[in-house]
């Protein structure tokens, strides 16, 4: 009897990945991109970009009437008039609805326009006739005058004083 010598030959697989590999590769992906999500979390770093435009807004406004009173030996002028901010919060717009129409006093000699809230929707500025802010108001029994506005992240205040 002949001794038969067997070959074996090794069978290489054509390039490529099984359906288990491509599938866990897919699912840590998906884990991953979850966590960076979370981690980012687009939305809340809109409400803090809002916020921070808010906060601009506020002391902007603040600025310009401090800037009025100043030039006015402390006192709040409007057009030639002694205007008094008033002790309750009230909102900086043109419609004369118990609002405080503070645009012909510092527009556009301290600010070219007033500023309105970045994500109200009724908040706008056409002109020093047409306008709300979103923003409000106030002076305490010291004087100190307060611009405020309702900020997104942890529904807190936004409050400049001076």
């Amino acid at each position: 009897m002949k001794n038969k010598h067997v070959k074996y030959r090794l069978v290489h697989r054509a390039g490529g990945f099984t359906l288990l590999e491509v599938l866990m590769v897919i699912g840590i992906l998906a884990i991953l991109s979850g966590v960076v999500l979370s981690a980012i979390n687009p939305s809340r770093q809109f409400k803090i970009a809002r916020d921070s435009q808010r906060t601009s807004n506020v002391t902007t406004i603040l600025n310009a009437v401090g800037q009025n009173m100043t030039d006015h030996g402390g006192n709040f002028v409007c057009e030639g008039v002694l205007v008094d901010i008033p002790n309750s919060t009230t909102t900086l717009a043109s419609d004369g609805n118990g609002n405080l129409d503070i645009a012909p006093c510092l527009v556009p000699d301290y600010v070219s326009m007033l500023p309105n809230d970045p994500s109200m929707e009724s908040a706008y500025f056409t002109d020093e006739t047409d306008y709300n802010t979103g923003y409000q108001i106030t002076k305490d029994v010291e004087g100190r005058i307060s611009v405020m506005a309702q900020g997104e992240v942890g529904d807190r205040q936004i409050v400049v004083t001076r």
